[in-house]
């Protein structure tokens, strides 16, 4: 599915770029596993080759499209409910690793930034999410990551 050198999204990591492919003795099962380097932070990542949920490929334009939809639509009910159980749904959205699950919880955490503080953990998912998807669209629009930063933000603004 995936060759060295394609780009890919490692869910709660982010973009990464395939780098070398590997095979590993497990017990006495032997698996291939990717080797994704992470552009964030230069981690290396070894995902399974037949993970279903492992890595996906970069989305398309269309889907982009509907991202800054979602975030523009501010019509929503904003969770009021506790700081950690509110944490807790946003971080299940996070590791599914789609961009419209991560651009829906950054939605509720700008709206939510608006009617009241953020806590500590909810204020680093915010950034976490917004940084996940500026690095996507990035690679894939071939747009600088300010000017991506930029129109996230003039969506609530």
């Amino acid at each position: 599915m995936f060759e060295i050198g394609d780009y890919a999204v490692c869910p709660g990591h982010g973009v990464g770029q395939i780098v070398d492919m590997e095979v590993k003795e497990i017990g006495e099962e032997t698996l291939s596993f990717y080797m994704v380097k992470i552009i964030a932070n230069g981690m290396t990542v070894m995902v399974p080759t037949n993970s279903k949920d492992g890595i996906r490929k970069l989305v398309s334009s269309d889907e982009i499209n509907s991202v800054y939809q979602l975030l523009n639509d501010h019509d929503v009910k904003v969770d009021n409910s506790t700081w950690n159980r509110r944490y807790r749904d946003y971080m299940e959205k996070v590791k599914t690793g789609s961009l419209v699950e991560i651009a829906d919880v950054l939605r509720s955490l700008y709206l939510l930034k608006n009617q009241k503080n953020l806590s500590f953990g909810e204020k680093k998912m915010l950034e976490q999410c917004r940084d996940l998807i500026v690095q996507e669209f990035a690679i894939m629009g071939d747009e600088p990551k300010k000017e991506i930063e930029e129109k996230i933000d003039s969506c609530f603004s």
